[in-house]
């Protein structure tokens, strides 16, 4: 049985790293007492160890231990036998290339499915749908596939934002973006604000969190998805 959270980021405004998500994560992570940590991401151009180290840090606050997937002499194995796996965000290309060159997609994939509990925040998140095709990041390098790990039916937008049509700023929207997906693409995307999650339970995926969602279909005004909407229902 799938057991996920999928967060559009790991912090919120005014707080630290994974704090707003830590009653969840607790939960998420209840039974398992040390986690494994990918951190192919590198946000900013971090390195593997201080990223792990940030992590590591913020689980040390619930008493779980963490490690990142670089420090495995074999990561194939490292991830399944984990006990539990986080993925941060970061870079969703930079991500995604990394999963394939280790040839790790099929196996994160295949573990998810297994029931292991699993954590993704931003580009974490974006590769829980079922391509990167709706990530909000530069292509700064050039995965073999755009197709991710479809553990949900449908593509994430993290760090949804409105339009502030009091800007002065000309440039494309995100809701102009994903239409722009949608003219080439039929896969629905949700588009998931700052402070939001999804808790995946199974076939069951409930929106959490105190703002609402933004539900994308092709040839369709976006609909907005208000917090403990099921999405299993619009699929």
């Amino acid at each position: 049985m799938k057991n996920l959270i999928i967060a559009s980021t790991s912090t919120v405004y005014g707080s630290d790293y994974l704090e707003y998500l830590r009653p969840e994560v607790s939960k998420l992570f209840q039974n398992s007492n040390e986690i494994v940590f990918v951190p192919y991401a590198q946000p900013s151009g971090m390195s593997f160890d201080d990223y792990s180290a940030l992590a590591k840090k913020a689980f040390n606050k619930i008493d779980i231990e963490l490690k990142g997937l670089h420090q495995f002499d074999n990561p194939i194995k490292a991830l399944k036998s984990a006990k539990g796996i986080f993925v941060g965000g970061g870079n969703t290309f930079l991500l995604v290339n990394s999963l394939y060159k280790l040839n790790l997609m099929a196996v994160l994939k295949l573990v998810i499915e297994n029931g292991t509990p699993y954590l993704g925040t931003s580009a974490g998140s974006n590769i829980c749908g079922l391509t990167m095709q709706t990530t909000n990041d530069m292509p700064i390098i050039y995965p073999p596939s755009f197709a991710t790990l479809g553990v949900i039916p449908f593509n994430i937008n993290p760090h949804y934002l409105d339009a502030d049509l009091n800007s002065k700023h000309k440039g494309e929207t995100r809701e102009t973006r994903i239409k722009e997906f949608h003219h080439f693409n039929i896969t629905p995307v949700l588009g998931l604000r700052e402070g939001s999650w999804l808790k995946v339970k199974d076939k069951n995926i409930l929106l959490k969190g105190a703002l609402p969602a933004r539900w994308f279909l092709p040839n369709n005004m976006p609909i907005e998805l208000q917090t403990e909407t099921n999405l299993s229902t619009l699929i």
